[in-house]
């Protein structure tokens, strides 16, 4: 396969550049990638209702990646609690290497077939989950082998790529290929390809999450009150939706433990 992901850069001489002029132009790339994303709405549609589907039924949300894309999915996993109040768990990030590759690379890791399988099996995997491969390039045999065996299992696939007819994206029920074209510097696909991927990943996850209920209007009603910010915020979500004082709202937050709690409390 052509790996658009290694192709050679638009720019040449970037260490005679200056800085203004670097940055501009990793701009001017970087504007590319909601425009290659718009494209691929339709598939990210099919996933997010295979995934709503799945959930109401019980089941869980997986990303599986290496490198930047295995951290990737940590991070929009990690995040889901404390923003929609779903349990740890509901949607778990898994990186090739295990939690010393979030940090450090960990060699040779995503060249293991088998290890993604048995990294999904530690979480009784099953067929009401979904698992989500992560690959800039489209190749990495770790997110491979795994998606593989989930497909033998009767488990939903789905993944996020970077180029066109990769292995990655034959082996997934749900492909979804975001073509951002060749890195600012060549091959660093946590630059594009890794932008590219986290927007994916924010719409997967809000989208699921407001489809399953867990947002109101537009507000996180099921936050978690983590920090002093957070409980600012939703006393005055508190005070609005029910015309109460700051005082009163903040009371009845701390009763209740959730915004949604707290409201629903007066009606």
């Amino acid at each position: 396969m052509s790996r658009t992901t290694e192709a050679d850069s638009n720019y040449d001489g970037l260490d005679k550049m200056d800085v203004t002029e670097l940055l501009t132009n990793i701009n001017r790339e970087d504007k590319t990638v909601p425009s290659a994303i718009k494209k691929v709405i339709p598939s990210i549609t099919k996933l997010v209702d295979a995934i709503v589907t799945n959930m109401k039924r019980g089941g869980r949300l997986f990303y599986m990646g290496a490198g930047t894309s295995g951290r990737l999915g940590i991070v929009d996993a990690s995040e889901c609690p404390p923003t929609f109040g779903v349990e740890h768990g509901l949607i778990v990030g898994i990186i090739a290497g295990g939690d010393p590759a979030i940090r450090k690379a960990v060699e040779f890791a995503e060249d293991d077939t088998a290890q993604g399988w048995k990294d999904l099996q530690e979480h009784q995997i099953n067929d009401t989950d979904v698992v989500i491969g992560i690959a800039a390039s489209g190749t990495t045999p770790y997110v491979i082998g795994a998606l593989k065996k989930c497909n033998e299992n009767n488990i939903t696939t789905g993944c996020i790529v970077c180029n066109s007819d990769s292995p990655v994206a034959e082996v997934s029920k749900y492909p979804i290929e975001a073509v951002v074209g060749p890195e600012f510097v060549t091959g660093s696909t946590r630059m594009k390809s890794g932008t590219a991927q986290k927007l994916v990943l924010n719409m997967i996850s809000t989208a699921v999450m407001i489809q399953l209920g867990r947002v109101k209007g537009n507000k996180m009603v099921d936050m978690q009150l983590s920090n002093n910010k957070l409980v600012d915020r939703g006393t005055i979500m508190v005070m609005k939706e029910l015309d109460i004082s700051y005082e009163q709202a903040n009371e009845l937050l701390t009763k209740y433990g959730s915004v949604r709690n707290a409201v629903d409390s007066q009606k």
